[in-house]
């Protein structure tokens, strides 16, 4: 048994034809609407996080690790941020947390973290204002 075609573009679209183009419109909505909330929510990451810091260097001693820190801050904004020293095999040997209270929108320092044995790294975990 033979299928009988019909003339083209006598009958409109096919079937097929109507379903890929609302899929189409359907996936570019979607793509759309993705890439808007993505957009909002890292500018909301980045207007919102009102200190960053970053560790410049470190000085690792048997019972402190002195730890460079550079914040970067709006001024008039207090905070601290969360330091931490891990020994050679991965266990925490010490936490702490700097406050800042200056006006300046930088602050360099120096600062000394405590550890309960000798640590090999000094990283920064996080900075949150008040």
């Amino acid at each position: 048994m033979s299928t009988v075609q019909l003339p083209e573009g006598r009958y409109g679209r096919s079937a097929d034809e109507r379903a890929d183009r609302k899929l189409k419109v359907i996936g570019s909505v979607l793509g759309v609407a993705l890439l808007a909330l993505i957009g909002y929510f890292a500018f909301h990451y980045v207007a919102g996080n009102k200190i960053s810091a970053e560790v410049i260097s470190f000085d690792a001693s048997d019972s402190a690790v002195k730890v460079h820190l550079e914040v970067r801050k709006d001024s008039g904004v207090t905070g601290y941020c969360t330091v931490r020293s891990q020994a050679e095999d991965g266990a925490e040997v010490g936490r702490a947390d700097f406050r800042f209270d200056q006006d300046a929108t930088r602050v360099d320092k120096v600062l000394t973290l405590r550890t309960t044995a000798p640590g090999t790294t000094a990283e920064l975990l996080g900075c949150h204002a008040d």
